[in-house]
């Protein structure tokens, strides 16, 4: 077969979200390149850490890039020869593709919570996502939850929706990293005893609620600080007015984007991962922490209890008691036997999601996609 990707999700600096799942797709994808033939199309040059080119993996160019996913891709997929299908890593599928498209789509997070997007971005989102939708042969997904979502909102025909689940850099994501290792990483930082939320800073994290339990905590727990790690998403200036009350300046820390290697030994070091988000299509970092050996206190809400299993506490995203109360029962000293007990269901946890079974799930599907073999 001659696959089509759209690498754009993937060609970027500091890759979260839909960036890191694009970007680990098409590098299990580039395993099978002695089998199938693919040719990536990108608005820029590729960058550096992308898969090299090789006799059956090439990168194009193509322009203009104002409208590229309306226009230059569309009129390139017109004009090439012997391509078999289109793999778009996003919600966005080329306008008028001659030939079968399969795309991906991570939650539906803009028509659950409408209020937390911009206008702007919440109408695009919604009204692509359908054209997309119902123009695709195949939809990938990264969870069972996010499936049923879109299947109810969107009345698509469930069988043309595969499940793939994601997984995680288990080079960079380990237990066994040398005490000397993490104590420097926590020292760079100025960190002893802390909690950890990583994730982009936005509304639907539910990172306000957060800040709020957090306030209640240090209390009793006055050595507490709160680790939050993240870019900068939509509507963030509310939360970060509140990360930097007078009151919390000094417990909250915010490290901004920062390399894998530190945040996984942050994670080693870390009394325990805080993720109250209010919506996840599946929370990559919640299976980041476990593989770390970070015990998980996550909402019980959407992919989460799917995602997460019997490893995480659970709390009322919208319960700010139930956030503290989560919290509480891991930090304790009287609670290091339930502590240690969800800290080995979660390494066993993690053995369910990788990204080589994710890659091969995908090229199952876009095989299928086409006639042509």
């Amino acid at each position: 077969m001659n696959i089509a990707i759209d690498g754009n999700e993937a060609n970027t600096e500091e890759r979260v979200g839909i960036g890191e799942y694009a970007y680990q797709v098409i590098k299990q994808l580039y395993n099978y390149r002695l089998k199938h033939k693919f040719v990536i199309f990108l608005k820029n040059p590729p960058k550096n850490d992308l898969p090299i080119v090789s006799e059956n993996w090439e990168y194009q160019i193509i322009g203009p890039k104002p409208f590229w996913t309306q226009l230059a891709l569309p009129i390139k997929l017109l004009t090439s020869r012997n391509l078999d299908v289109i793999f778009s890593p996003t919600h966005y599928a080329p306008r008028f593709s001659p030939i079968p498209s399969v795309i991906s789509i991570m939650d539906l997070s803009f028509i659950r919570y409408p209020k937390l997007f911009n206008r702007k971005d919440q109408l695009q989102l919604k009204r692509w996502t359908k054209y997309s939708i119902r123009q695709a042969k195949y939809v990938l997904t990264i969870s069972q939850f996010s499936k049923n979502q879109i299947i109810d909102f969107y009345k698509a025909d469930s069988n043309k929706i595969y499940v793939t689940y994601p997984g995680y850099k288990k080079e960079i994501y380990r237990v066994n990293y040398a005490a000397e290792e993490i104590n420097q990483v926590k020292k760079k930082y100025g960190l002893s005893n802390y909690l950890m939320f990583v994730g982009t800073i936005q509304p639907r994290k539910n990172i306000q609620r957060l800040v709020i339990a957090f306030s209640k905590l240090v209390k009793n727990f006055p050595d507490l600080k709160l680790v939050i790690i993240g870019k900068k998403g939509w509507l963030y200036e509310d939360i970060f007015k509140m990360m930097e009350n007078k009151a919390m300046v000094k417990k909250i820390v915010y490290l901004g984007y920062i390399e894998d290697i530190q945040i996984a030994k942050l994670y080693n070091g870390a009394s325990c991962f805080v993720l109250p988000s209010l919506y996840e299509g599946f929370g990559l970092t919640v299976i980041e922490a476990m593989a770390c050996g970070c015990p998980v206190i996550v909402s019980n809400i959407s992919s989460l209890p799917e995602v997460a299993g019997n490893a995480a506490i659970y709390v009322e995203p919208t319960s700010i008691e139930s956030i503290v109360s989560g919290i509480n029962g891991i930090i304790r000293q009287d609670q290091q036997y339930y502590r240690e007990d969800r800290i080995k269901k979660g390494l066993t946890q993690v053995k369910k999601y990788s990204w080589e079974n994710c890659g091969l799930k995908t090229l199952e599907v876009l095989e299928q996609s086409t006639s042509r073999q």
